[in-house]
């Protein structure tokens, strides 16, 4: 008898939707998931741009014998979630949610505009919570479920120009704490993966001014990249992270605990 200590991240027959995973940490997730055996569902906002960034997401993944689809969706239209959730549903059943898509627009509170805020709010929570109404259900049907909330640092160390948006963010780790108590007796878990300074294409500018400082910030004495929340991501969506559930966890470096 051989052991394989790797067989209960496996995801073979499981299928997963990754919101926003186009590039950079969604992307990176939902590669990972892919590897492990799970078919992907790979959102996108819905632009020629995010179109061909998908396709080019799926296309890696079926080159590498999996299986994918794409689906757009603008998350800031009425409805968004409930229309996302019936066309993946449609394509196959839903066992892992990972919702990564968010927007964050960094302003000063004199700032902040009723169209920014509502902006923020419906891509960041509205459409999150329709999501959870139309795949958690089933996933509780069906006795098996992984949910990850894609959180920030901001939850608890927010920057002064992203009230909105830090906001959002503490809101949805107070759902998924909620939803794990929730449905956790229904073999589902609810987790929330917290990046820390990630270098993206969102970030780019940013960085440019403050990447030395925030470095100086990091035990580990880098930004992180995509790729670094792969694994933890993999953990909480297979059955190797089944008693995990309503857990906050901190890929940052260490900048957490500084």
């Amino acid at each position: 008898m051989t052991l394989d200590p790797f067989a209960p991240f496996r995801l073979t027959g499981r299928t997963a939707l990754v919101t926003g995973a186009r590039r950079a940490i969604g992307r990176s997730i939902a590669l990972a998931l892919a590897g492990a055996g799970a078919r992907l569902a790979i959102h996108h906002a819905g632009t020629e741009q995010e179109a061909a960034d998908a396709a080019a997401v799926v296309a890696e993944i079926t080159d590498a014998g999996g299986q994918a689809r794409a689906f757009g969706q603008d998350f800031t239209l009425a409805d968004a979630g409930v229309t996302l959730a019936a066309a993946v549903t449609a394509w196959a059943p839903v066992d892992i949610l990972v919702l990564n898509a968010s927007i964050e627009l960094p302003e000063t509170l004199e700032e902040i505009t009723r169209e920014h805020f509502d902006r923020q709010i419906a891509v960041n929570l509205r459409t999150t919570l329709e999501l959870f109404q139309g795949l958690l259900p089933p996933m509780a049907d069906r006795g098996w479920g992984r949910v990850l909330t894609i959180g920030s640092v901001q939850q608890v160390r927010p920057h002064p120009r992203m009230l909105v948006y830090a906001g959002t963010k503490a809101a949805q780790l107070n759902w998924a704490w909620n939803l794990a108590r929730q449905f956790g007796g229904q073999g589902i878990t609810v987790n929330n993966l917290a990046p820390g300074a990630i270098r993206t294409a969102r970030n780019r500018d940013q960085m440019v001014t403050e990447e030395a400082m925030l470095v100086e910030r990091i035990p580990v004495g880098r930004l992180g990249r995509p790729d670094d929340l792969a694994g933890a991501a993999l953990l909480l969506c297979s059955e190797a992270g089944s008693y995990i559930n309503g857990v906050n966890l901190y890929v940052d470096g260490g900048r957490s605990v500084g």
